[in-house]
């Protein structure tokens, strides 16, 4: 599986405790080479784990790699920063909406099923995602 990792992915993935935890080890199992991402995703993941070690064992067990410069999107990214105001996206949505636009085979791998059904790359196209099982 060729894909692009959000937050809730990694969440899930990292807490045994979190409602999407056995979706996203059923995802993992999945996975033949690591799941793309970017730093803010990577920041946000440590933070509400509350562990940098098991970010940091994700990218070095291969699950994770971290695919994405903000310094050389920065025009891209103040450009959706604008048109998404109104949804007051994070970096880390940005970031991932720009990864969608430079690598189109590959779905983003989220639990944010509403912001992901309103992002578009380029200007119309639905960012194609993985998400959980609806309950």
């Amino acid at each position: 599986m060729r894909a692009i990792a959000d937050t809730g992915f990694v969440l899930a993935f990292g807490n045994r405790r979190d409602r999407h935890h056995d979706w996203a080890l059923r995802i993992a199992q999945r996975v033949t080479e690591p799941l793309l991402t970017c730093e803010a995703v990577l920041a946000e993941s440590a933070f509400h784990l509350g562990s940098t070690k098991l970010v940091l064992a994700l990218i070095e067990d291969g699950l994770l790699r971290p695919a994405f410069s903000i310094s050389e999107h920065l025009p891209r990214l103040e450009e959706l920063a604008t048109r998404y105001a109104g949804l007051s996206p994070d970096l880390a949505d940005l970031c991932l909406i720009r990864m969608s636009e430079l690598h189109p085979k590959y779905p983003v791998i989220t639990t944010d099923i509403r912001d992901f059904k309103i992002y578009r790359r380029g200007r119309r196209e639905a960012i194609p995602v993985i998400l959980p099982p609806a309950k």
